[in-house]
């Protein structure tokens, strides 16, 4: 199990640093008509307005989601196809957890605030696209780094 762990651990790692620099790009709204790059409210979340702040939130959290993934879908992710799926699954799952409804709460939002908020919609499609993505190289790389090579098939 530690090395589905730990496959999970630097994949979701590998996914978190691709994902941090769309939201290093991405903006959202501010109530006062601004913009903020997604990391900057990223780090909001835990009472910083600090990029690094929230880059090293973000990774934290990269880092235990791949864990979980290496734990419970290591077994299932049995080559690449099949990584892929269970990644985009996964990704669309914590997209709901993380984006929908936990970060809204500890933002002082109410749950689903993106998307029931006209100017946040783009940003709501936005991160939706990023933890799909963080989920596919979750998936793959779990596939790359935890299967004997000679069991890996496309």
């Amino acid at each position: 199990m530690q090395s589905k762990v730990g496959a999970g651990i630097l994949a979701g790692l590998i996914a978190g640093i691709v994902f941090g620099i769309m939201m290093l790009i991405m903006t959202a709204p501010t109530p006062s008509g601004g913009q903020i790059p997604m990391m900057q409210m990223v780090a909001m979340v835990v009472g910083s307005d600090n990029i690094t702040v929230g880059w090293l939130y973000h990774l934290f959290n990269s880092a235990v989601i791949g864990a979980i993934f290496g734990w419970f879908f290591a077994e299932r992710a049995t080559n690449y196809a099949a990584g892929l799926g269970w990644g985009a699954l996964y990704g669309l799952i914590w997209w709901i957890i993380g984006a929908q409804i936990l970060m809204p709460l500890f933002l002082g939002m109410p749950p689903f605030a993106s998307l029931l908020m006209a100017p946040m919609r783009l940003v709501a499609l936005g991160s939706l696209v990023g933890h799909l993505l963080y989920g596919l190289i979750l998936g793959s790389g779990v596939v790359w780094l935890a299967r004997p090579k000679e069991l890996v098939t496309v």
